[in-house]
């Protein structure tokens, strides 16, 4: 994973205001950034943009960097990383419940694996040992430890990378075996993260290079790979809902065909100032102007890399969701993370955060790009259901209900069986909750 495709990942679970946001606060404090145009940018206040912390002085950077390590983010730089919170409405809990229902978890793992995410606290660590864990499992079901440490390392490698650690040491290293083996610096990053936070923390550099045994390069490359991490993961995701919902992406049918096409609404096209550019040439001075330029080629392609990403993923659930464009819910297709991320070639975690908080409209409305993924449900005819399409389908048979007599959750899993589908009482009342519809006995009651 190089630099760039870091950065592009991280730009991915911004919201479109946000991601403005950290664009303009770019476009001041880099010389070498300029704007082509100026986009329409919805007009908003001051409240519903995320703000962007500027810290402005290099030795307060230095001063501050200490106290990141242990109680906030931080990047290369020694500036703290702007985390913008996920703005979906979910919580951090919810937000990894989500994934385990996505992702391939066996039963016993899907019980255990809800169990650590209750025990994971908001910053993303977990809050209890795994004995703790494995102790309050249900002794009938003859849970073992090995399971609960395996169920463990599944959910570590859930969205957002780092959760469920059980120290800043192992959340660090955890984001850094993200990174591709050959990264520069990053085994010597490993081993600083491992047995050396301290004299990071401490900026011992002299000791640091000693008990690594490493130059001065070395020892730089592999400290921005450390403090490119975010030591309080969880604080990535929030329950704080976003008042404004601008779509990333736009669908329309063209001549029979669905087409994607990449929102350029609120975000700026940027380029390099080619008249300071020009003065770099063949120069050796300017060192603070060539990381400016660095940086600035490095945001124009994270730019695009992100929009390609988004395309890829758009265009993907699209092509599978053809059939719920055409007619709606009853048609939603079963869809999990791990078929976009085989078919694209991207990790799980990488399509977790591209669906969360990212929008697409459509001729049947604007949804998030989570909603489009469900689990599967099995049928008679051998061809999966999507538990969305059975939500439509529950929600459809309530709506046509005599009111008088109304449907019971045990009639309408068997008016399901004889479609053929197969769902347990127990599941129907699940989603009948989940769409805030009352049991039957409340429907009967109610007043016409």
């Amino acid at each position: 994973m190089t630099p760039q495709l870091q950065q592009a990942i991280r730009l991915l679970q911004l919201p479109v205001l946000d991601l403005n946001a950290q664009i303009q606060e770019a476009l001041e404090e880099n010389i070498m950034l300029e704007m082509e145009d100026l986009p329409d940018v919805p007009q908003t206040n001051a409240e519903t943009t995320a703000e962007v912390e500027t810290i402005q002085a290099e030795d307060t950077w230095q001063e501050r960097s200490a106290e990141r390590i242990q109680d906030g983010g931080w990047n290369g730089e020694g500036r703290p990383i702007t985390e913008f919170a996920d703005e979906s409405g979910q919580t951090l809990r919810e937000h990894l419940l989500w994934q385990l229902e996505m992702e391939h978890f066996t039963p016993r793992q899907a019980v255990i694996g809800e169990a650590i995410i209750d025990s994971i606290n908001d910053d993303g660590y977990l809050g209890d040992d795994l004995a703790e864990i494995a102790a309050g499992l249900d002794t009938a079901s003859d849970f073992t430890f090995d399971e609960v440490v395996e169920t463990l390392e599944k959910v570590q490698r859930l969205d957002p990378i780092g959760i469920a650690a059980r120290s800043i040491s192992e959340c660090i290293i955890l984001q850094l075996r993200q990174l591709d083996s050959s990264t520069p610096g990053l085994s010597l990053a490993i081993d600083l993260a491992n047995d050396h936070l301290d004299l990071v923390a401490s900026r011992d550099y002299g000791e640091l290079r000693r008990s690594l045994r490493t130059s001065e390069e070395g020892l730089h490359d592999a400290l921005a790979l450390v403090k490119s991490c975010n030591p309080k993961p969880g604080l990535a995701v929030s329950p704080s809902a976003a008042e404004y919902v601008i779509p990333d992406v736009f669908v329309r049918k063209v001549d029979n065909r669905w087409q994607v096409e990449i929102s350029p609404t609120g975000i700026p096209r940027l380029s390099v100032n080619q008249q300071y550019a020009r003065l770099l040439r063949g120069s050796g001075d300017h060192s603070v102007l060539r990381s400016q330029l660095q940086e600035a080629r490095w945001l124009i392609r994270s730019l695009e890399i992100r929009n390609e990403t988004l395309m890829k993923v758009a265009t993907c659930i699209v092509s599978r969701q053809t059939e719920f464009l055409e007619h709606g819910d009853e048609s939603m297709k079963p869809m999990v993370l791990r078929d976009v991320a085989e078919e694209i070639g991207m990790h799980e975690s990488t399509i977790s955060r591209v669906t969360t908080n990212k929008y697409m409209h459509t001729p049947r409305g604007v949804f998030e790009f989570k909603y489009f993924f469900s689990s599967h449900l099995s049928s008679v005819g051998g061809e999966d259901q999507s538990s969305t399409s059975v939500r439509a389908k529950i929600r459809k048979l309530i709506g046509a209900e005599n009111p008088a007599k109304p449907l019971s959750d045990s009639k309408i899993a068997n008016m399901l069986a004889e479609d053929g589908i197969s769902v347990a009482r127990r599941t129907v009342a699940k989603y009948r909750e989940s769409m805030n519809i009352a049991s039957s006995s409340e429907r009967r009651k109610r007043p016409t």
